[in-house]
């Protein structure tokens, strides 16, 4: 079942995209001095040696600018991974365990303001982040030019907020493992996603989460230059929450066109009953012939759908 109402007019937000900043040659390893552990002074060369120091404690490593072909995993504690400028720490083709260049199973992680380029591995699911269990924050990150930008396993008792950051040229079905998208989340207990922005679809959907609930708003989904993508938002375990104020616009170049955000078309751990769905502006690129539906349900949920400002050609809601 689903309500829908029109209004006249749709709320237009401003997207704060992560700051790309000139960065140095990739720096050879290790680097001298280049991690910090705030809180104690200790300087390091690697990553690693870094968040080993930390342990089961809580610090902020802050990173000298430049490149590093380096990875690291955290098993422990809680870290605050810092760029000084956003932009101004690339880590790039380097994945610890056959993972992401951060592979993170402690108690919790925030990436403040670090990109992560050109992580590729053999079965297909090279991140930028391997998110295993715990807690995480990211802001003013980029994601780029790899087959996914963050992977998470589940853990329902934790939490996800991504805000201010760029995910771009991400995802592929071409790998045995199956597709990797821009963001695959697990069952978390929440995901939250604002003020971002997802482009440049290179296989697979922008978002699939199966949390509990999700929160994804004053996003921008840009399709126009994707290859072989899907949908723009997947929930295929359903979900209830918010996705509000984005702006969406669907390219030529699609795997499958047939809808924007696809609700339950996997097996159902959640309840999706009282899902909003509200204030959406979707449309097609320009000169772009074609039908789709904005909101695929499977789950037969009481969806609230209100305030979407959606193209003639495009179906607000169908039940599947």
């Amino acid at each position: 079942m689903v309500q829908i109402a029109h209004t006249s007019r749709i709320r237009v937000l401003g997207l704060l995209a992560a700051a790309v900043l000139p960065v140095a040659v990739v720096s050879a390893q290790p680097v001298p001095d280049a991690f910090t552990v705030v809180e104690s002074g200790q300087r390091f060369a690697t990553l690693q040696e870094a968040v080993d120091a930390v342990g089961n404690g809580r610090a902020t490593i802050r990173i000298a600018p430049g490149t590093y072909r380096q990875c690291a995993v955290q098993t422990e504690g809680v870290i605050v991974y810092e760029a000084p400028e956003p932009g101004s720490v690339t880590f790039m083709a380097r994945a610890c365990e056959g993972k992401a260049a951060f592979v993170l199973r402690g108690v919790g992680a925030e990436i403040r303001g670090i990109t992560f380029s050109n992580l590729k591995v053999p079965d297909g699911n090279g991140a930028g982040i391997r998110l295993e269990k715990g807690a995480l924050n990211v802001a003013y990150a980029r994601f780029q030019d790899s087959e996914q930008g963050i992977l998470t396993a589940d853990d329902p008792a934790s939490r996800i907020y991504i805000t201010r950051s760029t995910f771009t040229g991400l995802g592929t079905c071409e790998n045995s493992a199956g597709c990797a998208h821009s963001i695959y989340i697990g069952n978390y207990g929440s995901l939250t996603v604002r003020e971002s922005r997802f482009e440049r679809g290179m296989g697979g959907h922008y978002v699939k989460a199966r949390s509990a609930q999700v929160t994804i708003e004053g996003n921008s989904f840009d399709d126009a230059n994707g290859r072989a993508t899907n949908y723009m938002i997947d929930l295929p375990a359903g979900s209830v929450g918010r996705i509000a104020d984005n702006w969406f616009v669907q390219g030529r170049d699609k795997e499958n066109h047939s809808a924007f955000i696809a609700l339950g078309a996997e097996d159902l751990l959640h309840t999706s009953d009282g899902l909003q769905v509200v204030n959406n502006e979707a449309r097609f690129v320009p000169g772009l012939s074609r039908t789709s539906v904005f909101l695929a349900d499977w789950t037969a949920s009481r969806v609230v759908m209100q305030g979407n400002k959606i193209a003639a050609s495009i179906k607000q809601y169908e039940q599947r």
